[in-house]
């Protein structure tokens, strides 16, 4: 049972979005991008308040994915990666992004904050970052 609605367009969307994000960090990498992006949707909250779709947070500018600007977004999606976005799509989620709505890949250290949210923890290159449960009750 999926978390959000989608269509078989924005699986593949977001199979696309998780491999270009993600696919030097592997499966798991790629997982916690998809948990950031359907968090996201779930949300409404925050700078995700007009989020209702796949399509929109994948392209939400601003605020949205620099992997949208490059070419290797555009590729069509692989099985593999499409299979790893219906798994986040059904509410999978994989710990530190379990509850994420944001990451980003900083030069040392994860900062204990980023936009006044906390950080929720580390994958490889990743810091994952999450809001209070009185911010964002949905994404909880």
């Amino acid at each position: 049972m999926a978390v959000i609605a989608h269509n078989e367009k924005e699986v593949k969307l977001l199979a696309r979005l998780m491999r270009a994000e993600a696919e030097g960090e592997g499966k798991l990498g790629m997982l916690m991008v998809g948990n950031t992006g359907v968090n996201r949707v779930r949300s409404r909250c925050l700078d995700f308040k007009d989020i209702n779709t796949i399509q929109r947070m994948v392209f939400q500018s601003p605020g949205g994915f620099e992997a949208t600007q490059k070419g290797y977004f555009y590729q069509r999606a692989r099985e593999q990666d499409i299979k790893l976005a219906r798994d986040t799509i059904k509410g999978l989620r994989y710990h530190p992004a379990s509850y994420a709505l944001w990451f980003f890949e900083p030069a040392g250290a994860c900062p204990a904050q980023w936009y006044n949210q906390a950080n929720s923890g580390r994958y490889k290159s990743h810091c994952f970052f999450q809001p209070t449960q009185a911010d964002c009750p949905k994404v909880f």
